[in-house]
């Protein structure tokens, strides 16, 4: 395994030459940074994610994951997160890639390989886990990532890699929450729902009866599947959206705070600043003027900034 690590390691590091880099296959990104980051806010979706060198440490709420090459990270569901590098130089920089997962993808794998179908009563599981990397895993994101220099074979060999990789997945320690998602009617699968309806309506007022009722849960039962699969209260869902787009007007848009608050759909300023200070450990305005001057920095001094996407890690 070591030595398929290795020529991984030597792929990315010539695939990308940024940050971030989409590549000529959609569904797989690349990840590049040459030192350590403080915690920063995204939302990871369902994807694969795993390191080739160096190592990272993200948050969900209280439960903190630690991962480098020895792991792989998976999440079947959409969750508000703060991750940051604790291990990369210009000399070793941290590589990462990530796959994105289809739930079609996995359902359709599922009915060929007949896997016993989901009860749909059993209980809810998180929605993020760590496994430890194995061979079964790194050999096709090795022949995946070999494609890149072959891009005329990607249109024949990538469905039957991802294929594979899809069923190495589902044999491996993560392989319930994706069956869950890809299987209508299961507990994941119904958070699920509600979590693209809350992702859609975040800015609005509304009554978390509402998100209970796009799940097809009663409340109580509502409440007790989301935390698990997300390790926080649908609200807590909700304030880290509204916290995260807010930031994000302000440090790319330059909008005031005022506005930002308004536009995600808080009525009262002082909330909104509490509960800002509260996540990222500065008011508001003094927030958005670092981190700004930290891009700047970062740009002026010619090295990879590292930001996550919300479209993936």
């Amino acid at each position: 395994m070591s030595d398929n690590l290795a020529e991984l390691q030597n792929l990315v590091l010539k695939h990308c030459t940024r940050s971030t880099v989409t590549t000529a296959i959609p569904e797989l990104t690349l990840y590049r940074a040459e030192a350590v980051s403080e915690p920063i806010p995204f939302v990871f979706e369902p994807r694969v994610y795993v390191i080739v060198q160096g190592s990272k440490q993200v948050m969900l709420r209280d439960r903190v994951f630690d991962y480098d090459a020895s792991h792989y990270l998976v999440t079947a569901v959409d969750l508000p997160v703060a991750g940051c590098i604790t291990q990369a130089s210009p000399e070793h920089p941290y590589l990462a890639l990530c796959l994105a997962l289809d739930p079609v993808q996995i359902a359709e794998l599922l009915l060929v390989v007949n896997e016993q179908q989901v009860d749909p009563n059993q209980a809810c599981i998180m929605g993020m886990g760590l496994s430890p990397l194995n061979a079964g895993i790194i050999d096709p994101l090795l022949r995946l990532m070999k494609l890149l220099d072959q891009p005329e074979d990607i249109p024949i060999l990538k469905p039957l890699i991802v294929r594979e990789l899809l069923y190495r997945l589902l044999q491996g320690d993560q392989g319930c929450a994706l069956r869950q998602i890809a299987t209508a009617g299961s507990t994941l699968s119904q958070i699920n729902r509600a979590i693209h309806w809350i992702s859609q309506h975040y800015v609005e007022s509304f009554d978390i009866s509402r998100a209970a009722s796009v799940a097809g849960m009663g409340l109580s039962t509502f409440h007790r599947h989301f935390r698990v699969a997300t390790n926080m209260s649908p609200l807590q869902y909700r304030t880290q959206l509204r916290l995260q787009e807010a930031r994000r007007r302000m440090v790319s848009e330059n909008v005031d705070a005022a506005e930002a608050a308004f536009a995600v759909g808080y009525e009262s300023p002082s909330q909104f600043s509490r509960e800002y200070r509260r996540m990222f450990g500065r008011p508001p305005a003094k927030d958005a003027l670092c981190v700004r001057a930290d891009q700047l920095s970062e740009r002026n001094s010619a090295r990879p900034l590292y930001v996550h996407q919300t479209h993936c890690d």
